[in-house]
């Protein structure tokens, strides 16, 4: 893993965009604060200008109200001189205020490029504790996939080799409830590698042509024994038989496999579940619907975000699945959506484009 290699980042580009933004709006305050300085300050400047024209008129009046010629020349040069002055007054303020205006666009631009560097350097050690972090989770994982794959075949040797007695019952049992344990720890596994995979721009999914009817069909069989258990009615409806559209296969049946086991958690006994598909426009359509416990209305958007719980008692999961199977929903170029009345049940829908 190279630590220098950039990382695609969503939040990184919303912040680089907030900050250009930003800074175009103080660009755009300073020189409105400046212009608004400059224009009080001469019409200030003007005024005091007025008021001593007024003053000297007023005294040439006192001292002479009809001056000679002679006389009159001599004010003339006199006010010639003075507006000399005031013009090179003014060429003057002119600079200072085009010297200071330059001075202060270097001083921004300095600090802007120091922050820049800042800014590139938590980035680039952020980025080196991730791929730390990213590189132990990786062995971690494997080590425990390890570990975890020989329990299941443990267990499952218990299950086959179980008595057709009432020890071997309690024996199968406690088999079945490993092999359970089991596929729930490589689940929390898989979705921990795949938060890490989203957040480092590195989410592996592969598009290509296939039939999303056969993946749906698929995608039930695994949960029939469990909604079974729980006394759920799990069914397919009436789909068509063949459907071709553009996605990552395996990856496809884990975002159904999210949707059918939260279904399943939130369903009670009794209830039903139902998954169907069908083509709307360019896009085919896939949907789960349950009789369960229902969404909450404030928490239709936000159930898609990172460790969102529906509920803030008997904690269930960490809060992933639903956020990892937007990503990947998304990074098949399709949408996910949820519907819901609160305790009557839920639909979650996701789009994925037609094969052209």
């Amino acid at each position: 893993m190279d630590p220098s290699r950039p990382r695609a980042s969503g939040h990184r580009e919303d912040t680089d965009k907030s900050l250009r933004e930003e800074r175009d709006k103080s660009d755009r305050e300073f020189v409105d604060r400046v212009g608004r300085a400059a224009t009080v300050a001469d019409a200030v400047v003007e005024q005091a200008r007025g008021d001593a024209d007024a003053v000297l008129r007023e005294a040439r009046e006192a001292d002479e109200p009809r001056p000679d010629r002679a006389r009159s020349e001599a004010r003339g040069a006199e006010d010639a001189a003075i507006q000399h002055q005031r013009t090179e007054a003014d060429a003057k303020l002119a600079d200072e205020r085009r010297e200071r205006t330059r001075a202060l666009a270097a001083l921004f631009a300095l600090e802007r490029e120091l922050t820049d560097q800042h800014l590139l350097a938590e980035r680039n050690r952020a980025d080196l504790a991730l791929n730390n972090r990213d590189d132990f989770l990786g062995m971690v994982a494997h080590d425990l996939r390890g570990f975890m794959g020989e329990i299941a075949l443990r267990a499952t040797m218990l299950v086959r080799d179980a008595r057709d007695d009432e020890a071997g019952a309690r024996s199968r049992q406690v088999g079945q409830g490993i092999q359970r344990s089991t596929a729930g720890m490589k689940r929390l596994v898989g979705d921990l590698l795949d938060v890490a995979a989203i957040e480092a721009g590195r989410l592996n999914v592969e598009v290509a042509p296939g039939d999303v009817a056969t993946v749906l069909r698929d995608a039930v069989e695994p949960f029939r024994s469990a909604a079974q258990t729980k006394g759920i009615e799990l069914e397919l409806e009436d789909s068509p038989q063949s459907i071709s559209a553009l996605f990552d296969h395996d990856r496809v049946i884990q975002v159904l496999g999210n949707l059918v086991s939260n279904a399943i958690k939130f369903t009670p006994a009794g209830g039903r579940i139902a998954l169907r598909l069908a083509v709307a426009g360019e896009e085919v359509m896939l949907t789960v619907t349950d009789t369960g416990v229902g969404i909450p209305e404030d928490k239709l958007e936000t159930i898609f975000e990172r460790f969102t719980q529906l509920g803030a008692s008997g904690r269930r999961g960490l809060g992933l699945g639903l956020y990892i199977s937007k990503c990947l929903v998304e990074a098949q170029h399709g949408r996910i959506s949820a519907r819901s009345v609160a305790g009557a049940g839920s639909s979650v829908s996701f789009t994925l484009p037609l094969t052209p």
